[in-house]
């Protein structure tokens, strides 16, 4: 079958294994083929002993599933009823000719066939069945290519990166202390947060009722918020300890005793020329100093955040990159997912930001537990066989025998019902990861995992409206707006409201539900400067958002319009702000001022719409802004649009 790479990887298995599996896979297509209507058929639990022992650790299974139409649902694989049975059965049968094929050949000729397409061509693999039908399986996320696949790895290596292992896991059983995590505890505004989650939470379930996320979901987002807004502050160079003024970095100092106890090996010389004065910065590794400390790079940001996570009683794991970075990720009970988050972005579930976004060269990331290290770097790629080729530190075989060993070394005090829920998650990680992430333009967080109450939450629900998450608004007089032959309308990007004026100051919560049309747009909280504006998603280089009136319903026409509209741009960046209506299109600056025109008059329908293009470098997003507003002018109105309407 041309282009099925998921039944190509299949018959790169063994006989013995390809027959086994073929079977299952046959049977699986069979089952819906045989009873099309029947809604059991169609869904398969991961979690399934047969799914998860003889056919997720084999490579080329679950593609092949995919191929045939099934999709991800959390704990499922489901068939939709919009799948393809066509497809569906042109898998099978390629399945099934290969099986038979093999069947009646020689072992010779089973060789050859095995052996048909060269190990690096080959997508990631999984691992084993017995190590992940097992206890010990939490380490087997590590899709792995063929060893021949990557060039010899000498013994030194293997025992640096065993250290960094060894290190890592050990360090997270400091978030597990009981007097830590109230310390940590007594930091946080834990009422206030929890006051903000269930806003948000409201907000969430307004603009979809059918919500399934949890108050955990918004406390994450609020804790990220208040982490990077209020709480923790970011280091380049210390100002000089005298004077006050500039410092260069200038090589390291010795650590003192104190440095030592809190873990502070390193510690950097921050030199002042005028005052020629050396001002030290330790660079802290144990979180509870840096509780008090509250500043520092990547390292400290995610040290300290996983051990606040830790203390609010969220499952959280400590992420490390070795491409020299560190982040956090949340399990999210609700969405029964791990979420990327990292603090010092002040950003949740955008993995692919690194990749996409910052264009790192991914190799190795790992994620440390106080149960269970996973290789967790496939949820950050969409450049799987680039990032395969990259991993040459170490051995895949020796790289998942010892996450292995790890973990069972410490899940050995764990009960029985604790090593299920691992396996369990770990298994729907698996899944997870055979597919590659699909990153669009501006969407640096790859799937867009999650309802779009969660994408409302977190104000990135910019996509284009021709995907079918966003709902397009419409605005139609209503009998009073049509009496008053007057509509009027105000956005307050503060409150993130619209103030529907003429119709009894009717309010519509979040910016997206009162616009008609919206691509590669999101409303983006500066809280360092204290400033809030909507701008294009980050790495796109062009959004649009635009707003619609419509009288012809109820029997009116246009007689004028007037918009006020406040933008600014910066470099290079460009906002192209216009009024039209069928026949009209009229251009106007977005200076603040109010802009009317009667050369609409006669149309039944009017259109808002700006276009934000242009910026330069990796921030060129941020250099076309829309109603930039300080965060304490609530009052401020930037945005309104006004109609006069006369009998059609």
């Amino acid at each position: 079958m041309s282009g099925s790479q998921g039944v190509t990887a299949l018959c790169e298995n063994p006989t013995e294994v390809f027959l086994d599996v073929s079977k299952l896979l046959i049977t699986y297509a069979d089952n819906i083929l045989r009873n099309p209507n029947e809604d059991k058929y169609r869904s398969i639990r991961i979690g399934n002993p047969t799914f998860s022992t003889k056919l997720l650790p084999v490579k080329g299974a679950v593609e092949c599933l995919f191929e045939m139409g099934f999709e991800e649902a959390e704990t499922h694989l489901v068939f939709p009823k919009s799948a393809s049975v066509e497809r569906l059965r042109q898998v099978r049968e390629t399945i099934a000719a290969e099986r038979d094929q093999r069947l009646g050949a020689s072992k010779a000729a089973s060789s050859q066939q095995s052996a048909r397409v060269p190990p690096s061509a080959a997508p990631p693999t999984l691992p084993s069945a017995s190590s992940a039908g097992s206890a010990s399986a939490s380490a087997a996320a590590v899709p792995t290519p063929a060893p021949a696949a990557l060039p010899f790895t000498d013994q030194s290596s293997s025992v640096t990166f065993l250290r960094t292992l060894q290190s890592n896991f050990q360090h997270v059983l400091i978030y597990e202390s009981p007097e830590l995590q109230q310390k940590a505890l007594n930091c946080i505004p834990h009422e206030l947060l929890i006051t903000r989650a269930k806003e948000r939470l409201k907000q969430a379930k307004d603009a979809d009722p059918a919500c399934t996320l949890g108050e955990e979901d918004m406390l994450v987002l609020d804790l990220l918020q208040w982490f990077k807004g209020d709480f923790f502050s970011w280091v380049d160079n210390l100002p000089c300890s005298r004077c006050g003024g500039a410092t260069q970095p200038s090589g390291s100092l010795p650590p003192s005793n104190d440095d030592l106890r809190w873990d502070a090996g390193r510690v950097e010389n921050h030199y002042c020329h005028t005052c020629q004065l050396s001002t030290r910065f330790p660079r802290y590794n144990h979180p509870e100093k840096l509780l008090e400390s509250r500043k520092g790079r990547c390292g400290e940001w995610a040290n300290c955040f996983t051990l606040l996570c830790r203390a609010l009683g969220l499952e959280a794991r400590y992420i490390w990159d070795s491409t020299d970075h560190v982040w956090t990720e949340v399990y999210s009970q609700s969405q029964r997912r791990w979420l990327h988050c990292d603090p010092c972005e002040n950003t949740c579930d955008k993995p692919l930001l690194y990749e996409v976004g910052w264009g790192k060269k991914l190799s190795y990331i790992l994620a440390f537990s106080k149960d269970q290290v996973v290789d967790v770097t496939w949820r950050y790629s969409c450049k799987h066989p680039e990032v395969l080729s990259r991993r040459t530190q170490v051995q895949e075989t020796w790289l998942l025998r010892t996450l292995n060993g790890l973990n069972a070394t410490r899940q050995q005090s764990l009960g029985a019902e604790r090593k299920q829920q691992l396996l369990q998650r770990l298994l729907v990680e698996l899944v997870e990861f055979i597919s590659p992430k699909t990153s669009t333009s501006g969407e640096l967080g790859g799937r867009v995992s999650g309802s779009l109450a969660w994408r409302v939450v977190r104000g990135e629900t910019g996509a284009s409206n021709t995907e079918g998450d966003a709902q397009e608004c419409v605005f139609i007089p209503t009998k009073s707006e049509k009496q008053n032959k007057l509509f009027h309308i105000c956005y307050n990007i503060i409150k993130n409201c619209y103030f529907r004026q003429s119709n009894g100051q009717e309010t519509i919560s979040g910016w997206q539900r009162g616009a008609w049309r919206t691509e590669n747009m999101f409303r983006k909280e500066e809280q360092d400067w204290q400033m809030v504006y909507l701008a294009r998603t980050e790495g796109s280089s062009f959004g649009r958002i635009s707003w619609k009136f419509n009288c012809a319903p109820v029997g009116m026409k246009i007689k004028s319009a007037s918009v006020r509209a406040f933008s600014q741009t910066f470099h290079s960046g460009s906002i192209r702000w216009s009024l039209r209506s069928a026949e009209t299109t009229i251009e106007f600056p977005g200076d603040g001022e109010l802009h009317s025109s009667s050369s609409l008059s006669g149309g039944k329908e009017l259109i808002v719409e700006a276009e934000l293009t242009g910026g330069e470098g990796e921030v060129s997003w941020q250099h076309t802004q829309l109603f930039r507003q300080s965060l304490k002018d609530t009052q401020k109105v930037l945005f309104e649009i006004l109609v006069e309407m006369e009998e059609s």
